[in-house]
């Protein structure tokens, strides 16, 4: 005699298939990339900063480029602070190649990641003494080839040493104004650059990148912008305005 199906096996529910997950949503276009617009932004930072360059001191290329390495996660006060007593004990790619890790760490220690640090300072200039003449590379193929070198360290040595317009730099200044300037809506900064590339003149990719990371600096500060003195307010329709 079969068995008699219980109450709770009667009011048993099927379990739902489950769901695929949507997928990501692509940012939308940016909508304030009208050329003109885009002009008068440019026409705007020229005016405030005619001069905008590089704020880490260096005297030559591979000097620059060692101090950018040492920038990530860390201000170029803090830097220029350490290379300068950096730079009179390790003057040449070789001095740097061929150090006491353990030295060299304690050197650059306070500007943070020491160690990750080392392993990109030495590596990088082992490879500019073994595979490029003891010379900082001019193309942006070669320099990338270097440890610890990406996009952005690239876009400033071969901007401010060589004068060579490769890219655009995209630090977190730039990051965060290209949004708010809605020159862009995407958050990666290989995207950025690319978006930025396709408006800015290229004449002005190396000055562009000084200026906007000056004025993001003496400015548009990322918790409270000082929009009562910027020169580019009336450009600017960013949700977190401050008047």
């Amino acid at each position: 005699m079969p068995k008699k199906k219980t109450k709770a096996a009667k009011q048993r529910v099927p379990k739902k298939p489950k769901s695929a997950k949507p997928a990501k949503k692509k940012p939308a276009a940016a909508t304030g990339t009208d050329p003109k617009r885009v002009a008068a932004i440019l026409a705007k930072l020229d005016e405030a900063y005619p001069e905008a360059t590089c704020e880490l001191e260096h005297e030559n290329a591979f000097h620059l480029l060692i101090s950018t390495i040492l920038s990530a996660q860390c201000t170029d006060v803090r830097v220029n602070q350490v290379t300068q007593a950096l730079f009179k004990k390790y003057k040449t790619p070789e001095d740097f190649a061929y150090a006491s890790p353990a030295e060299l760490e304690k050197e650059i220690r306070p500007t943070g990641f020491f160690r990750n640090k080392t392993k990109s300072i030495m590596g990088a200039s082992k490879a500019i003494v073994e595979k490029f003449g003891g010379q900082v590379p001019r193309t942006m193929e070669e320099i990338l080839t270097l440890p610890g070198v990406a996009r952005k360290t690239a876009n400033v040595v071969l901007g401010t040493a060589y004068g060579i317009a490769s890219g655009v730099v995209v630090d977190t200044h730039v990051q965060r104004l290209s949004n708010r300037l809605d020159l862009t809506r995407n958050e990666d900064p290989k995207k950025i650059e690319q978006d930025l590339m396709a408006i800015i003149p290229r004449e002005k990719w190396i000055l562009f990148s000084h200026q906007l990371i000056w004025h993001g600096r003496r400015v548009c500060a990322a918790r409270k912008p000082n929009c009562a003195e910027c020169n580019l307010e009336s450009l600017c329709y960013s949700k977190d305005k401050t008047v």
